[in-house]
């Protein structure tokens, strides 16, 4: 029997709220990959779509809309019918796209079944799992259900979800429930909080996984005497840094406010701080998590110390769901940080002066370098819409008199743009100017060993002026220093002079494929410098995860997770031993 189904999806997170305001063609972007993500979910592909209707409140763009979504059909026998609403407005403000889509769904006859839980590892057919039990450990959504859709969807929007079950637990004791429900039903767990390495875990099946999302369970105390903070399982960096100043404390974080804690201390954590002060995994104190039967354990230095050491850069998600770290603080009240700005025309001339006065800075600097291409949005400033730039950014732990001696060598490139100042440690974790929210995108990365003229000119020739890509970023960031020497976890140390990271833009899935391409290009181009180790917080497709590990440590790994979750319960994005 055949019926129709409609399906609207729009530009909105999973609270309702609106994703790239004022921007049409991105809403549109968005809105395609949840209809994308909701056809998968019913289990059909594009050929089910019917007619698609663009609801809209700007006539002018309706030409271009159109034919974006027509692109992404394709113009054959079986594309559906494309048609213009004009819409007054929207239920939420500042949407300006919607869509509407008819799906032609079969439904076949056939016995019923009896659903029942079977062995996770041999026999398990989640089609024939009844997962409607796990609504008794609450905040459990399931496909069909409202809030499923919107639970699914990651920071990274490129990545489509498809897990039995998805979960937004707000305490620790519905974590556990959750936890335990899914063990009992055979089902596998994927903690994740903010999803901005989802790709990687995305890449193999989640029919059998029940999806944890731990962006609800958020909160931060800070211990200004002890120096440390504890740090809820969702909580992001934003919350932690201004929890922390009042006290004139700072946190080894990344350069974007919106990532969270535990994932980022947990696979090592690369700060503006590093050179300096190590690894922010080697700052972690303590961690709580939820084990595969649904118990809340805490490890530290004396309380399971080789679960403890695993998980300091050897990632949580392996090991169980993290509820809360704790993690130390350091006494930085401010900061000489910014940014200088070039025209990407000078890529080589400054990423040549960059790598050579790298070579020999003392470890109270971490720059990086990156060659970035912004589309033009009458949003962002004039001197970033729409140009190609060359930018180095960081932090300098010194007094102003000696950050100035120290960025003589680049100042005198005559930046067009020299934000470098003392300022509020706060304020470091906007100097990177990443995204301020979610967006579509796909990577590479590598580390090199050296940076020699010859890595400048491969890297200028494939993402430098001049060369007609869709690439948003191409980053060096520098190394060494405390980051080269042996800390404490897993990952004790970065083996690497520089990390490298491509990101490409990708709103539709043809986008997503050449963007794979133009990142592989980068990471290619420099291979002669790479060392073959990894660093996994970087490495957002399916790696070989050993290669983030020394030999010894990998098999260190592998032995605490066969100890901690034996049958394998726990779905990782990077996936120690022969578990995903």
């Amino acid at each position: 029997m055949t019926t129709t189904t409609t399906i609207e999806t729009g530009s909105v997170d999973d609270r309702g709220e609106l994703l790239h305001a004022d921007d049409a063609t991105a809403q549109l972007c968005l809105s395609l990959v949840r209809l994308e993500a909701a056809l998968v979910e019913r289990g059909l592909g594009l050929g089910a779509v019917t007619q698609v209707r663009i609801h809209a409140t700007e006539p002018g763009s309706a030409s271009e809309l159109v034919e974006l979504v027509l692109e992404r059909f394709g113009t054959g026998r079986a594309a559906p019918v494309v048609a213009w609403v004009s819409a007054a407005r929207h239920e939420v403000p500042g949407m300006l796209v919607r869509l509407a889509a008819d799906v032609a769904v079969t439904t076949p006859t056939r016995e019923p079944t009896t659903n029942r839980p079977m062995n996770r590892r041999t026999d398990m057919n989640p089609s024939l799992t009844d997962t409607s039990t796990l609504r008794d450990a609450g905040t459990v959504h399931l496909p069909g259900d409202p809030g499923f859709e919107a639970a699914t969807v990651p920071w990274n929007l490129a990545v489509v979800q498809r897990p039995a079950a998805v979960a937004v637990p707000r305490t620790v004791d519905e974590v556990a429930r959750v936890v335990a429900s899914a063990t009992a039903l055979g089902l596998r767990v994927a903690p994740q909080s903010t999803g901005h390495g989802a790709a990687a875990l995305a890449a193999g099946s989640l029919d059998d996984v029940v999806l944890v999302r731990l962006h609800e369970l958020t909160g931060v105390s800070v211990d200004p005497a002890a120096r440390t903070a504890r740090v809820l399982g969702g909580t992001l960096w934003r919350d932690v840094v201004a929890a922390a100043a009042p006290h004139g404390l700072a946190a080894l974080h990344g350069s974007a406010g919106d990532v969270a804690v535990a994932g980022y201390v947990l696979g090592g954590g690369l700060s503006f701080y590093g050179r300096a002060h190590g690894l922010a995994s080697s700052h972690v104190r303590a961690v709580e998590l939820v084990t595969a039967d649904g118990t809340v354990v805490r490890a530290s230095e004396h309380d399971r110390p080789d679960l403890f050491w695993a998980l300091r850069g050897g990632g949580g998600g392996n090991f169980g769901v993290v509820v809360a770290v704790e993690i130390d603080l350091i006494p930085v009240p401010d900061v000489v940080a910014g940014m200088l700005l070039w025209d990407l025309s000078k890529g080589s001339e400054v990423a040549r002066a960059w790598a050579r006065w790298t070579a020999d800075l003392p470890e109270s600097v971490t720059t990086s370098l990156r060659f970035l291409r912004f589309p033009p949005d009458p949003a962002m400033p004039p001197f970033l819409s729409g140009r190609s730039l060359v930018v180095i950014d960081g932090a300098i732990l010194e007094d102003d008199d000696r950050a100035a001696e120290l960025l003589a060598p680049l100042r005198a490139l005559a930046p067009e743009v020299d934000t470098f100042g003392r300022m509020p440690a706060a304020g470091l974790v906007d100097v990177h100017m990443d995204p301020p929210g979610p967006v579509p995108s796909v990577s590479d990365h590598a580390m090199l060993g050296d940076l020699p003229d010859a890595a400048i000119d491969a890297l200028v020739a494939v993402a430098g002026a001049g060369v007609e890509i869709p690439l948003i970023c191409a980053e060096l960031r520098h190394l060494g220093g405390a980051l080269a020497r042996p800390g404490h976890g897993a990952l004790a140390r970065l083996d690497g002079a520089y990390a490298l990271f491509a990101l490409s833009p990708a709103p539709t899935p043809e986008m997503a494929a050449i963007g794979e391409s133009v990142t592989s290009s980068v990471v290619a181009a420099l291979a002669p410098w790479a060392n073959g180790s990894l660093f996994l917080n970087f490495a957002d497709r399916g790696v070989d995860v050993a290669t983030g590990f020394d030999a010894d440590a990998w098999a260190r790994l592998v032995e605490v997770r066969r100890t901690v979750d034996s049958d394998g319960v726990f779905a990782a994005a990077h996936p120690i031993g022969d578990r995903r």
